[in-house]
């Protein structure tokens, strides 16, 4: 069996990351909730818990469309529930996600406010409102927030895009 690696994502509403990452080939498990971290980082924040094979999706590809996906240089008013993060689970990868975000920031016009944190808690959220996307693929939130995410990874990183996600008709 492979060696999965588990990283935590937030920056928007958790059901859009959480359609992100299911939709991506190489992710076994994405849980939908809540993370804190540490110190001032303590509260509670929409985010995913993503496990995935390293052999099949590098983290670094991870965090590229996590950082494309959400508002990852917008420091607006909701950033204390929908903090703009990766949540790392070791030290190795601290310092992975961190060189990584350094890297990509020139493929952005704006200073990334993407923080690199410890994980320290996790709160799932409630089985109805879980896999949202895939469940209720039809649902104006869907259409309107969802949809041109996934139409950004069709286009943009169809070699990681899952079968699943490939079978759906995505309006435009």
């Amino acid at each position: 069996m492979k060696k999965l690696k588990k990283i935590g994502f937030g920056g928007g509403c958790h059901w859009c990351t959480e359609a992100v990452f299911q939709s991506l080939k190489g992710v076994k498990s994405v849980q939908q909730g809540w993370i804190a971290s540490k110190n001032e980082h303590f509260e509670f924040s929409e985010a995913v818990i993503v496990d995935f094979d390293p052999s099949s999706i590098p983290l670094k590809v991870l965090i590229e469309i996590h950082l494309h996906t959400h508002k990852s240089t917008s420091e607006h008013s909701m950033r204390k529930k929908y903090r703009s993060a990766v949540y790392v689970f070791n030290q190795e990868d601290e310092v992975i996600v961190m060189n990584t975000i350094l890297e990509l920031q020139s493929n952005f016009n704006n200073k990334l406010v993407t923080k690199v944190l410890g994980f320290s808690k996790f709160k799932p959220s409630r089985e109805e409102i879980a896999n949202y996307y895939y469940r209720n693929p039809k649902k104006p939130f869907c259409e309107t927030f969802i949809n041109p995410k996934l139409q950004f990874l069709l286009k943009e990183y169809s070699g990681y895009v899952s079968e699943q996600l490939k079978e759906i008709k995505i309006e435009k």
